[in-house]
């Protein structure tokens, strides 16, 4: 259920809810730069660890079981940013991977169908059309940053990602902090011997070797910013307003990251490049606001 509270967010809170989008969004750009010395698996080995200590000695363990934590982290760091950080190495630009990482949205309707027997509404269908379709672009278009290879990679994050929400709904109702900082345990470890089967130990010892403080700030701030701040900040957002106030300001997620890297890493963006984001978010903004749209139309 949602809490109780007022429809629209006050001054202070509404710029907690775009500090966290803005803070997700230019997150990719921070990804981008931790890139530059250390190989992608090894650097979400290192978030992961990072989210897991000292958080997991410090807070006890959330009511969930070992089984639906292991499942989280493997989904979450093994699948989503695994397969986010090895596509972003060399196949995917910041921006688009900010964009195409969303199409979680699709993947969790679709899981929630299969899992739950919730029927596909019509206004899914057609938001997840228009999104394919934005999808369609990017496939057809590559710019020496982006390929098929990091589309289809970024995708398999955004599947994974869908599998870890419909594990932490499992969980039910836990300490976000807690069941993000236990659940990272089970990520680190396969993330480690991936790193070591697919990178070599040559280019983990080089990659930290040559790490620097920049290198370094930008792998703590996946967990200090992205996780601690993000997560935990939005955590307190919804637990005071209903979902439906808080959850659209999401939608401006890709606006940041496709902003932030066009600003500072000179992304271009070409005519199709717009078009493919105004049809992806198109397609979000469809799934996400339209049930509200149409109570506001029919209370009228």
């Amino acid at each position: 259920m949602n809490p109780p509270g007022p429809t629209l967010l006050n001054p202070r809170h509404l710029l907690l809810a775009l500090l966290v989008v803005a803070i997700w969004g230019s997150n990719f750009v921070v990804i981008k730069v931790a890139l530059i010395h250390l190989p992608p698996l090894l650097m979400a080995a290192l978030r992961f660890a990072l989210a897991a200590f000292p958080l997991a000695l410090l807070l006890p363990r959330p009511r969930a079981s070992w089984g639906n934590l292991a499942l989280y982290g493997l989904t979450i760091g093994v699948g989503q940013f695994g397969l986010l950080f090895y596509a972003m190495d060399h196949d995917i630009s910041p921006g688009l991977a900010s964009l195409v990482i969303q199409a979680q949205v699709f993947f969790t309707v679709a899981l929630a169908m299969a899992v739950d027997n919730e029927r596909l509404r019509p206004f899914q269908g057609v938001a997840a059309l228009i999104a394919v379709a934005g999808m369609w672009v990017i496939a057809r278009h590559t710019d020496g940053q982006t390929n098929l290879l990091g589309l289809l990679l970024t995708l398999g994050g955004a599947a994974c990602w869908a599998l870890g929400n419909m594990a932490s709904r499992a969980a039910g109702p836990v300490n976000v902090l807690a069941y993000i900082a236990w659940s990272s345990l089970f990520a680190v470890p396969p993330l480690l011997l991936l790193s070591l089967w697919l990178e070599g130990w040559s280019r983990m010892a080089t990659g930290l070797a040559h790490a620097d403080a920049l290198t370094w700030a930008a792998v703590a701030w996946q967990t200090v910013g992205n996780t601690l701040l993000g997560y935990g900040a939005w955590a307190w957002l919804l637990a005071r307003y209903p979902a439906a106030t808080v959850t659209p300001f999401a939608l401006l997620v890709p606006v940041f990251g496709i902003g932030t890297s066009a600003l500072l890493l000179a992304e271009p963006l070409p005519a199709w490049k717009l078009g493919a984001t105004a049809l992806v978010m198109g397609g979000l903004a469809l799934n996400l606001l339209w049930p509200r749209l149409r109570r506001g139309l029919a209370a009228r």
